[in-house]
Parts: C-alpha cells; structure tokens; sequence
C-alpha cells in the first residue's frame, strides 16, 4: 500500500529534534562566563520542575543536558596579564578605518552585538598574541587591523 494511502499521524512527518551541537574544540571559559553557565543551569532545572506540555518539556531537557555538559566540560582560563591579545582580554583595535573594541571570551558567552566574541572566530584568531602598536592582516591584506590598546577583563567581566 502506498504511503499515501496510509495515515497514522501527522507525528510520523514532522523532522526528528536532535541534540544541540556542542562547539568543537576546548569549552574555555572566563570566571563570568563559568557563572552565567551556572545560573543559566539552575534556570533551566527550575523550568523543569513546572508543568509543561512534553513538546515543551523535550525542549528544556534537551537545553539542559547541553549546559550541564558545558558546565561539566568548562575551563575556566586565569586571568591573563593584560599585555597580549589573548583568552580574556578586551582590545582595541581599528579595522577598515573604524575603531572598534572587543573582547575575547568562550563560545557561550559570545554576544557580539555586545562587543562580545569567541576566542575561536576568525577576528578572534587574527588578533591572538599581537600587542598595542602592531599592524596585523586579515582578510586577505597586510596591515589590515592596527591594535591600539590591550587589557586584561576583569572577573566580573569589565575590563581592567
């Protein structure tokens, strides 16, 4: 008999939910960022413990097991000395002839709208290890981005 014929459900058609995917590499953490994994934990268990529809409660579940797996996996990185673009420090830098400032955390607590960004994006990696007054490439040019200042974040995540 065709599937056509046939009708058990419009559950049997809808896409199947999968795990969230966890960012590959180490999950390197600032003191901030390793507290709002946390809090961002405890929120989800408390959700948790109202009534929900299971669609619902699948979806929180699902959250769950992804940020206690961050929690558990979370390391948090020392707070650097400030001196060299690295984990943890907030930079300066102009790029395309526009300043900008930004600073170098874990995957999870990326927001760059909040000038926020992961260690691992491409900027990210171009700015590792460079200091104030260097002229560094990206995209392709040579002395595309100029680091004007370097400072390590504090850990309640303002820069020092």
């Amino acid at each position: 008999m065709s599937v056509a014929f046939r009708r058990d459900g419009d559950d049997e058609h809808l896409e199947p939910k999968f795990e969230l995917p966890i960012p590959p590499g180490p999950n390197r953490v600032t003191a901030r960022g390793a507290a709002l994994i946390g809090v961002r934990v405890a929120e989800l268990a408390t959700q948790i413990a109202q009534p929900h529809d299971e669609a619902a409660l699948t979806a929180l579940k699902r959250d769950l097991r992804y940020w206690q797996t961050r929690q558990i996996t979370a390391e948090v990185m020392p707070v650097p000395a400030g001196d060299v673009v690295e984990f943890g420090t907030t930079v300066t830098f102009r790029l395309g002839g526009n300043e900008r400032t930004l600073s170098l955390v874990g995957d999870d607590e990326a927001d760059p709208a909040a000038g926020l960004i992961a260690f691992s994006a491409p900027l990210a990696r171009a700015l590792m290890g460079a200091e104030a007054g260097e002229l560094l490439p990206f995209g392709g040019k040579d002395d595309a981005i100029e680091v004007l200042a370097v400072a390590a974040i504090a850990p309640d995540g303002a820069p020092r």
